[in-house]
């Protein structure tokens, strides 16, 4: 068993994250959760998410608490010159930015991407948009739902013959940030060799279009486009949700994957029902789906007069039948695999979702909670080594919002003598 250290993966990666939403957020969250010192740069009037749901005494969302974890919290006006100026004193230092701004935002503040690559020539500059940066569309806003609906994902989810359904996950705003994530190790990686940084540009769109597997594959095969299945597959059958009868009269819901002729096989075995195996609209992969909606007619009808119950489920998986009980969120993050996988986790007074990507020797951790807006501007400004007046006059001006100052027989402190 290899030596485990305490230090993460990405530990002496300094990450400066100007991100607010969702996408860019998660990504630098994951590269904080395996050791990097991210500092979330955010407006006086903070990251919107912070209010998004209901919020805690600290004026904290549970959706912003579930994408910003593992950050200092420093709170910088950009739109004043000297707020750009603290941001630069901040990328002397950083090996990464994170940014999601509306095109053309950073040009206007005189922080175009090439003058920044030349100036900080090992910044590795992480760019998340909607649409991407070029063409006519690059100027437009985008959220996750309105990218489902313009990829085409919102188009073929949903059940057959009704209307398109959003998935509520959201999954174009996650896989960006995955893909983000992505881009910045490889970034780093080659830094390692060349000593350089480099752009990585993400977009919502792109990302939309990267989850199209196999629908984009098999539309661009065949030229037939892809049809509303609701918990079906388009390659595979029998895979789908089939009802089942619960304890109590009540009804349960099992998802069965046994796309595979050998799997169909001992499903058969499984539900008594050898007469599947030997029905020649049944007997391969390719027959399945040409006679689907028969086949899940009558699974459908023995699954109904059965009580599947969890053990039962256990025993089809034991036997090589892909196959579970559909769970409500509720019973999975208290599940015990769930938890063995350390996959709940609580840091102050938040129980969120662990970190995902586990590594035997360096693995990622969850340390700090999200901080109150601003909470570590006084700090962080200290550690870049301004100085006491420099720093009152960067919160006097309102440039920088740090956390409130004390009143002391009716004068204010300074953040010096606040401090001690």
């Amino acid at each position: 068993m290899p030596e485990l250290e305490t230090a993460g993966a990405l530990s002496g990666i300094t990450v400066v994250d100007l991100s607010r939403m969702l996408a860019g957020p998660y990504a630098a969250q994951m590269l904080g959760d395996h050791g990097a010192d991210v500092i979330k740069v955010e407006p006086p009037a903070g990251d919107g998410t912070r209010l998004w749901g209901r919020t805690n005494h600290d004026g904290t969302s549970p959706y912003y608490a579930g994408l910003n974890r593992n950050k200092r919290h420093l709170s910088v006006d950009l739109s004043t010159e000297a707020g750009r100026a603290v941001l630069l004193t901040l990328l002397d230092e950083a090996d990464v930015l994170v940014e999601n701004f509306l095109a053309g935002t950073m040009q206007r503040w005189g922080l175009h991407p090439v003058w920044l690559l030349e100036n900080y020539p090992r910044l590795v500059y992480c760019r998340i948009s909607a649409f991407g940066t070029s063409g006519a569309m690059a100027h437009l806003p985008g959220y996750d739902a309105v990218l489902q609906a313009y990829s085409g994902l919102m188009h073929i989810n949903g059940e057959p013959g009704g209307a398109p359904v959003r998935i509520p996950v959201p999954v174009v705003d996650l896989m960006t940030g995955m893909h983000a994530f992505s881009g910045v190790l490889l970034a780093l990686n080659e830094r390692c060799n060349s000593g350089r940084g480099q752009l990585v540009d993400v977009s919502l769109l792109d990302s939309a279009l990267s989850l199209h597997h196999p629908t984009a594959a098999d539309y661009l095969a065949t030229g037939v486009p892809p049809e509303r299945l609701g918990s079906g597959h388009p390659s595979l059958a029998p895979c789908n949700v089939f009802e089942t009868a619960g304890p109590s009269g009540s009804s349960d819901y099992v998802y069965v994957a046994a796309g595979t002729d050998r799997q169909f096989q001992l499903l058969c075995d499984y539900l008594q029902m050898p007469e599947l195996c030997a029905d020649p609209r049944f007997t391969t992969n390719t027959d399945r789906l040409a006679n689907e909606p028969e086949l899940r007619t009558i699974l459908a009808e023995r699954m109904r007069g059965t009580g599947l119950t969890t053990q039962h489920v256990h025993e089809m998986i034991a036997l090589g039948i892909p196959a579970s009980i559909v769970r409500s969120l509720d019973d999975v993050l208290s599940d015990p695999q769930v938890v063995d996988r350390g996959m709940t986790t609580t840091v102050g007074e938040f129980r969120m979702v662990g970190v995902p990507v586990k590594l035997s020797r360096t693995p990622g951790s969850v340390r700090t909670p999200p901080r109150p807006l601003g909470q570590d501007s006084v700090a962080v400004l200290d550690s870049l080594g301004l100085g006491t007046e420099v720093i009152d006059s960067l919160l006097d001006s309102g440039a920088v919002v740090g956390p409130h100052r004390a009143n002391l027989n009716g004068r204010e402190v300074t953040h010096r003598e606040r401090e001690t």
